[in-house]
C-alpha cells in the first residue's frame, strides 16, 4: 500500500480497529439471516507528509449508494451551524444574486437552501439518490454524481466552492483538490471542513475511523495536497462541530488579492508543539482506542450482571466503529433511537441492534441511556432530559468512560 497523496509506502499503523462492516450499511429484517460482509478496519500514517489513511477495502461508490441513510437535515445543531455558515461566507464573499455557489456532498440540501433563500444561485453535487431527491424537493439544482476532475469540466465555474466533512471522504484526493480548482473562478474561494486530526489524537476519537473516512486530516498535510494542485490556503478558523474541526479557505496560488492571514501559521504551529511531525505521536495510539473498548465492555456486563437495561441514542457511524470493535451486540444494549425515520426499523450494521423511535425509549424506561454521538451530547442530554425523572444516567466512552 502506498500514501494516496505523496505515493510513499505505507508501513507504520496508526490504528487497528480488525474488522468492520460499513458504518452506514444498515439492515433491513429479512437481511438478518443473510451473511454480511467485514472489511478490515486499518489506519496508516504516512512517514513523509503525515496523512492518516485506510486502504480502500470497500470502494466509495459501493459506500454512498442509492439508499445511503445519513440525512444531515436531522440534526438540529448541525442545521444552526449551515445556516450561520452561509451568512458569515456571503458576507465575507458578497455573494449576490449574479454570484454562483457550488457544495461538493450537498446531501439533503441542509444547508443550500440557505443560500436559496438568499436568492443565490447555487448547485448541489451529491452521488447518493436518496438524498439528493430530498434536495431536490426543496427546489435546489443537484448533480447526481461523485465529483472529480472529469465531472469539474462540465460545471459552470463557481465563486464560491464549498465541501463539510467531504474532503476525508475521497479515495483520490489529489484528484479531487484538482477539480476543485478546475471548477473555481479566477477569484473564487474554496471552503473546506473537516475534522481535525490532532483533536482526534489529543481527545481519543477513534470511533470517527470507518470506512466512509479515507483520510484523516492536519492542517499541515491539507496545506501540502493543495499547493501540489496549484491552490494555497490563505486562512482557517477552529470549529467545535464533530469533536473540533478545522475550516479552510483556499484560491488559486496567483491570486494576489486574498491574502494569507496568520491564522495558518499559527495552527501550523500549533500542530508541530503537539507533535504532529512527529512520527512517534502516532505510534502511541492503538493502546488508548484498546482501553475505551475494555471500559465499554465491563461496563455493559456489570449492568447486565446488576439487571440494569441499557439502551443507546444516535445510529451515528462513529457509534458503529465502537460497537464493533468492542464486539457489542443486541444482548448487551436492546436498541438504539434515532430521529431519522430514514433509521427506524433497521438494525445497526455488525452489531443487529435495532433502530426505533424516541417512543420506544420513553415507555422502556431504562437506567442508562449510551449516547453515541458524544459530539452533541448537551442536545441529546437536552432533548432527552425527561429520563432524569426516572433516575436514569447518560453514558459517553470518548474520550473516556463518563456517566452523566
Amino acid at each position: 500500500m502506498k500514501c494516496r497523496f505523496c505515493n510513499t509506502p505505507l508501513d507504520l499503523v496508526f490504528a487497528d480497529l480488525v474488522n468492520s462492516p460499513p458504518s452506514n450499511s444498515f439492515l433491513t429484517e429479512n437481511e438478518l439471516n443473510e451473511p454480511e460482509v467485514f472489511y478490515p478496519l486499518k489506519t496508516y500514517v504516512c512517514d513523509e507528509c503525515k496523512l492518516v489513511q485506510i486502504d480502500e477495502y470497500k470502494k466509495s461508490d459501493d459506500i454512498f449508494s442509492s439508499n445511503y441513510v445519513y440525512f444531515s437535515s436531522f440534526s438540529n445543531s448541525w442545521l444552526e451551524h449551515a445556516k450561520k455558515y452561509v451568512e458569515d461566507i456571503s458576507t465575507k464573499l458578497d455573494l449576490k444574486p449574479t454570484s454562483f455557489v457550488t457544495e461538493i456532498a450537498s446531501n439533503d440540501g441542509y444547508l443550500l437552501q440557505y443560500f436559496k433563500e438568499k436568492n443565490i444561485p447555487c448547485l448541489g453535487i451529491e452521488p447518493t439518490s436518496s438524498t439528493a431527491a430530498v434536495a431536490k424537493g426543496k427546489g435546489i439544482d443537484v448533480v447526481e454524481d461523485f465529483f472529480g476532475s472529469k465531472l469539474a469540466l462540465n460545471l459552470k465555474k463557481s465563486d464560491l466552492i464549498l465541501g463539510n466533512n467531504v474532503l476525508a471522504h475521497v479515495p483520490d484526493i489529489n484528484d479531487f483538490v484538482r477539480a476543485l480548482k478546475i471548477a473555481l473562478k479566477d477569484s473564487g474561494t474554496i471552503t473546506m471542513e473537516f475534522p481535525h486530526l490532532m483533536n482526534l489524537i489529543k481527545d481519543n476519537q477513534f470511533d470517527t475511523i470507518y470506512h466512509e473516512h479515507f483520510s484523516y486530516l492536519s492542517l499541515c498535510t491539507v496545506k501540502q495536497i493543495f499547493e501540489a494542485q496549484d491552490l494555497k490556503l490563505y486562512d482557517v478558523e477552529k470549529l467545535s462541530t464533530h469533536g473540533g474541526s478545522l475550516r479552510i479557505y483556499a484560491t488559486h496560488i496567483d491570486n494576489t488579492s486574498l491574502k494569507e492571514t496568520e491564522n495558518i501559521s499559527s495552527i501550523l504551529e500549533e500542530e508541530r508543539n503537539f507533535g504532529l511531525l512527529d512520527i512517534n505521536v502516532y505510534k502511541e495510539f492503538q493502546e488508548r482506542a484498546n482501553r475505551v473498548k475494555c471500559d465499554l465492555v465491563e461496563f455493559l456486563l456489570k449492568a447486565k450482571k446488576e439487571n440494569k437495561k441499557v439502551v443507546a441514542y444516535g445510529a451515528a457511524a462513529k457509534g458503529n466503529t465502537l460497537l464493533n470493535y468492542a464486539g457489542v451486540k443486541a444482548d448487551l444494549i436492546e436498541f438504539v433511537v434515532d430521529k431519522s425515520p430514514y433509521k427506524q426499523g433497521l438494525y445497526l450494521p455488525g452489531s443487529h441492534i435495532p433502530v426505533v423511535s424516541e417512543e420506544v425509549l420513553r415507555n422502556s424506561v431504562p437506567d442508562y441511556v449510551l449516547i453515541l454521538p458524544w459530539n452533541i451530547k448537551d442536545e441529546i442530554m437536552a432533548q432527552l432530559s425527561y429520563v432524569r425523572e426516572w433516575s436514569a444516567k447518560f453514558v459517553v466512552f470518548v474520550p473516556e468512560l463518563e456517566i452523566l
